[in-house]
């Protein structure tokens, strides 16, 4: 404990009382605000004389707070001076005593209690401070991830995102749905490997020069190859990302698709579910100089729905053993919980259902990023 205290009968006192309540307490003291803000105040409590040759009133105790803000503060003040003890406390002392009307037994008490109040203070400011951090984190996060720009009204996007890493809102995993003036619509998924800051920063670099890319008209070959040299010059570390783009035809009766070290799409009709041939598979972005991508035309019927996925979905375990869940059984999954919905179903809470499923068949959050976007497709009576 500091006593800043000029009076040495009132310091006198102090000691006294301190040793009459029997409170086991190292007692440093200073005769002027100088003295003690002269260098770092390492005492868990001050007790602070009101009246100093150097500081008089609320003063000093404003002095005291800025240089030492973590300490907390016991004022001393005199009979008559009452009504400054309470505006000490009102402007951020722990408490306040009045010297002819402190013992031992209460001194200890303030004291104990004055460092208790401050500790409290400082874990709810850090509390505070996380939760404002947080809120902000989301808003910067939420404000990264994409609005599609679709304008086609049978057609109709369901996304879920879950990012791998705890406390986050974005990962390496990014998505994204343009319909061109033609009616063509573009969309992409795609994952940066890793998992931290720097990848998820790559994968937003990557999703925004991919729909400037689009909207400018480039061709699918170009856009994948500017991708690429965009992920070159942005990554900070040897990072690649997988991805997967397609193209769907004005007239919605086909689409093609470019698969860049990525897995297919699956492509759901009535109540039938099958992967996309991925015959063509390239490799993935940043890997190799030089690289190209196939495109495959893939026929689609009336009513279709595209889900595109990343690979944290399907890598979870099954169980406890080593067996993971594989792509090749989520279509099983979504036209499963796609028909306990009943008609129409609501696709974004089946693919909320579908993560949910995978992490208890994990017994267990996943570990990777997972991002899900279903486009669908409403077939209209005139064969639209």
């Amino acid at each position: 404990m500091l006593l800043i205290e000029d009076d040495d009968g009132d310091a006198l006192l102090v000691e006294e009382m301190l040793a009459d309540a029997h409170t086991p307490a190292i007692l440093d003291r200073v005769t002027t605000m100088a003295a003690a803000v002269h260098g770092p105040i390492l005492a868990d409590c001050v007790l602070l004389d009101l009246q100093l040759p150097d500081a008089m009133g609320l003063a000093g105790l404003t002095r005291l707070r800025q240089h030492a803000p973590g300490t907390a503060i016991v004022v001393l003040t005199g009979q008559n001076d009452k009504h400054t003890g309470v505006a000490a406390v009102a402007s951020g002392a722990q408490d306040y005593l009045v010297k002819d009307e402190v013992d031992g037994p209460l001194l200890g008490k303030a004291l104990r209690y004055a460092w208790e109040r401050k500790h409290a203070e400082q874990v709810e400011q850090q509390l505070l401070q996380q939760q404002l951090q947080a809120s902000e984190n989301s808003r910067l996060q939420r404000g990264l991830l994409p609005t599609p720009l679709l304008r086609d009204p049978s057609l109709a996007l369901a996304t879920q995102y879950r990012p791998g890493r705890n406390g986050s809102l974005l990962g390496g995993d990014f998505y994204d749905a343009v319909e061109l003036a033609d009616g063509t619509v573009q969309a992409i998924i795609g994952d940066v490997c890793g998992h931290g800051p720097d990848e998820a920063a790559l994968g937003v670099a990557l999703r925004i020069a991919w729909r400037a890319l689009v909207l400018a008209g480039l061709p699918m070959a170009e856009v994948l190859t500017t991708v690429e040299r965009v992920l070159v010059h942005e990554r900070i570390q040897p990072l690649f990302a997988t991805l997967c783009m397609i193209t769907i035809e004005p007239g919605r009766r086909a689409l093609r698709m470019c698969l860049a070290g990525h897995p297919p799409p699956l492509l759901l009709t009535g109540d039938t579910g099958d992967l996309l041939p991925n015959d063509r598979l390239g490799v993935p972005l940043g890997i190799v100089t030089g690289a190209r991508w196939e495109e495959r035309e893939v026929p689609l019927e009336p009513g279709w729905s595209v889900l595109l996925y990343t690979d944290g979905v399907f890598e979870g375990r099954v169980g406890d053993g080593p067996e993971r869940l594989g792509h090749e059984h989520i279509g099983e999954l979504v036209l499963e919980i796609l028909r306990e919905q009943g008609e129409p179903p609501d696709r974004s809470a089946a693919l909320a259902e579908l993560i949910s499923r995978v992490e208890r068949l994990n017994r267990g959050p996943l570990d990777d990023d997972v991002a899900l976007a279903m486009l669908t497709h409403t077939a209209r009576e005139t064969g639209a």
